[in-house]
């Protein structure tokens, strides 16, 4: 069962980081399409820079999984490394319940916003509602609820490793 659910949690945690990078790449694209538009042709989209904004939301929300995953996210480097092994595993524990309600909080008020901005639209795109931006705080979060559990049963601390 948990060989299981590790292989789904990596799965998940992949398709939110390469979502994250198609975020990434929408959000450069776009700029770079401003830019040209702006400076070169003086004629700005102005819709292109609420998507810029939009995608870089959903690029950050959907990259915390990863984070979380590989316990770079809530970092207590000093006092586990000088911890014996039991202690590693109750400060484990107490990482997660943090982070779960950190992560429960983000998705109960994400949806509540999400809810209450459907009746808002986008100025440049008034055809695209708010509720799709607010959106990434809860899907985000359920991302990271699954890697806060895949790092609980398959603890990795590789904090110091990934602020090189």
């Amino acid at each position: 069962m948990k060989l299981l659910f590790l292989r789904f949690e990596r799965f998940t945690t992949g398709l939110a980081m390469v979502i994250a990078c198609l975020m990434m790449v929408i959000a450069a694209s776009l700029g770079m399409f401003q830019i040209i538009t702006r400076f070169i042709l003086e004629q700005p989209a102005e819709w292109s820079e609420v998507l810029i904004r939009f995608s870089l939301i959903w690029m950050v929300f959907m990259g915390v999984p990863l984070a979380f995953r590989q316990g770079a996210m809530v970092s207590v480097d000093v006092i586990y490394r000088w911890s014996p092994a039991r202690l590693k595993r109750v400060l484990d524990w107490v990482v997660f319940f943090a982070a779960q309600a950190l992560v429960l909080v983000i998705i109960w008020w994400g949806w509540d916003y999400a809810n209450r901005g459907k009746v808002q639209t986008v100025i440049g795109l008034e055809s695209i509602s708010m509720f799709w931006a607010y959106l990434a705080m809860p899907v985000g979060g359920v991302f990271c609820i699954i890697s806060l559990i895949g790092n609980l049963l398959d603890p990795q601390h590789q904090e110091l490793e990934t602020a090189l």
